[in-house]
């Protein structure tokens, strides 16, 4: 796997080689070892500049994980939750990947859909009860 591309889609691949990948002192357990192991890794993607990806794509990406991409145009995925870098690194890649997936996924078009004359009948129904409600809690009359 060392120089296969990761495929995102059917039709987009991210070479390996736009990855970079940074390393830092996660928290949590694991007792001596996380004082003194770089466990964490954070992969940094350069959204802004990579060829992989054509503008739309581009576009696309900035919007739906603007939290995510810096100023700089760096996309940053941090994992911790293993004990080892390795781990770690596998966890961000296929983060990323997912992030990816999800972010260039197309959302269905909606098809216009209208109430069932049931659901109207009850929306009236129950209008007219809550009018009831709001009708007696009115100032208390003397007839007399």
């Amino acid at each position: 796997m060392a120089a296969d591309p990761l495929v995102v889609d059917d039709t987009l691949s991210i070479p390996l080689a736009e990855l970079a990948f940074e390393t830092s002192r996660a928290g949590g357990p694991g007792g001596q070892n996380v004082n003194k192991v770089e466990s964490r890794v954070t992969l940094v993607f350069p959204l802004a500049t990579s060829p992989s990806l054509d503008e739309e794509r581009r576009a696309r990406l900035r919007e739906m994980l603007a939290s995510r991409v810096s100023k700089a145009g760096l996309l940053r995925v941090s994992a911790q939750r293993h004990r080892t870098q390795a781990q770690n690194r596998e966890a961000a890649v296929e983060r990323f990947v997912e992030l990816l997936r999800e972010a260039l996924a197309e959302d269905p078009e909606r098809r216009p859909t209208r109430p069932t004359r049931a659901a109207r009948k009850r929306r009236v129904e129950g209008k007219r009860a809550r009018s009831r409600v709001k009708g007696l809690r009115g100032r208390v009359r003397d007839e007399g």
